[in-house]
């Protein structure tokens, strides 16, 4: 270990930055986030640094009485010379020193940070490759989210009442642990922090007993590719005790929901449903009153044809706790992968999002507004009627040239995308084997993805 890890506490305490540069300012920044007294010495000032406010700023040359009562410095200037003379300064005279990108000259080095203030994590590389060091926080900054500072806050602001209150000290580990990963800390991440609070109350004065229901994470998986999961949604899987998921639902997103979950396949096809929605209802209910975290895994958004509203009034009714996480819909997911603007300026002003299969299979939709120009009509479900969809738009005043879309298995490595008309389309795809899941774009912001086609399809 070439360098040892610590956690300095710099509040008021005095430091001295040399150098007024670009780099001067990033690490006066990471000076002032530690609450720091800065004084900056340098030849020349640049504006970025004399804007920066509560700075007591000399310019002038640098001397070793420039040091004088100050803890740390830190020297940043473009000059080779001045930065090996602050070094030496620095050193006969017992103060901590940094000398930006010349670990050789340091006491100290600055880490790659993730703030999640109370927490704070530091990844350093010792200076052998602080480009490795950031990229390691940029992955570690996708797995906490901000709202475990709250937390933090939360844990320190009652930190001496369970000291009072819960004995023997043994038992204080088990009461935080418990706390930390259960519902009282959902609560923070879904931002209801009065409620964690109160929560924390009871428990902390006996008022309240660990609840012996579970909870439900009704959670948008997206259009399929593993990597558009929200950072909440893997989270919620990975802590899930019981993966409940559609049909829709990729088998890279299951992979990536804890291991040793227990998976519940609840798919519907068409015509062929393996399990009633009632039946999902009622089993979400089931396994949260047996005390387990339940993820329920919907393709694209919960909230759009996803049947995310009926799931989560059944909860409700029989009060089982539940956090609904949004997911990529297929309508963005999709347009987006085919290079398909919902919206443009020249295009279209408006964006109706229907389904193409009701519940007797049947496609009865109001044709007249939908058949309205300038607008984009996303179509989901539509599949096995599109002959009838473009018939219907075309006996409502649509154009038989107005330009559609077919897409299936949007944003996967599987994505196909058939374009054509409302006359010719149909006909294209009874030569094609086409399974769900499929998207229909119709408008003509489809005549812009020849130019605007960005993701490699295996067929257009």
């Amino acid at each position: 270990m070439d360098y040892f890890p610590i956690s300095l506490k710099l509040k008021n305490v005095s430091c001295l930055v040399v150098g007024a540069g670009n780099c001067a300012a990033r690490k006066i920044e990471l000076l002032q986030r530690a609450d720091a007294k800065i004084t900056v010495v340098a030849l020349e000032i640049s504006p970025i640094v004399a804007t920066i406010p509560n700075l007591t700023i000399y310019e002038k040359a640098f001397e070793d009485s420039d040091l004088n009562g100050f803890k740390l410095v830190i020297s940043a200037t473009n000059d080779s010379n001045t930065n090996q003379f602050v070094s030496e300064c620095a050193k006969s005279q017992n103060v901590w020193v940094n000398v930006v990108d010349s670990p050789e000259l340091c006491d100290f080095i600055f880490p790659a940070i993730v703030d999640r203030s109370p927490i704070t994590i530091a990844i350093s590389s010792g200076g052998a490759s602080p480009v490795l060091a950031r990229l390691l926080r940029a992955k570690i900054e996708t797995l906490i989210p901000p709202s475990y500072g709250v937390l933090g806050e939360l844990a320190e602001r009652f930190r001496e009442t369970v000291k009072q209150h819960i004995f023997p000290p043994s038992n204080r580990r088990i009461f935080w642990e418990n706390m930390l990963q259960g519902r009282i800390a959902e609560l923070v991440f879904s931002g209801n922090v009065a409620s964690a609070e109160s929560e924390l109350q009871k428990v902390i004065h006996g008022t309240n007993l660990p609840e012996k229901n579970g909870e439900v994470y009704l959670i948008g998986a997206g259009t399929g590719a593993a990597d558009l999961l929200t950072f909440r949604a893997l989270r919620l899987m990975q802590q899930a005790d019981v993966i409940v998921y559609d049909r829709l639902v990729s088998a890279e997103i299951l992979e990536m929901a804890r291991r040793d979950s227990e998976k519940i396949y609840v798919g519907k096809e068409r015509s062929h449903h393996s399990v009633p929605q009632n039946e999902i209802n009622e089993l979400l209910v089931k396994l949260a009153k047996e005390g387990k975290r339940v993820a329920r895994l919907k393709g694209g958004d919960p909230f759009i044809f996803g049947r995310g509203g009926e799931e989560i009034e059944t909860l409700f009714d029989q009060h089982i706790p539940f956090q609904v996480v949004p997911g990529i819909t297929a309508a963005t997911g999709c347009a987006s992968y085919a290079g398909i603007p919902l919206t443009h300026r020249d295009h279209a002003q408006s964006c109706v999002f229907v389904t193409g299969h009701l519940k007797d299979d049947s496609v009865n939709l109001d044709w007249t507004q939908l058949a309205v120009p300038n607008q984009t009509v996303v179509i989901y479900m539509g599949l096995i009627g599109l002959e009838k969809i473009c018939e219907s738009l075309i006996k409502h005043g649509s154009s038989v040239d107005l330009p559609i879309a077919l897409i299936e298995k949007g944003t996967t490595n599987q994505q196909r995308v058939i374009t054509g008309t409302l006359s010719t389309l149909p006909e294209m795809v009874k030569y094609e084997t086409i399974k769900p899941p499929t998207l229909i774009i119709i408008g003509t912001v489809v005549s812009l993805r020849e130019k605007l086609n960005w993701f490699a399809n295996k067929a257009n």
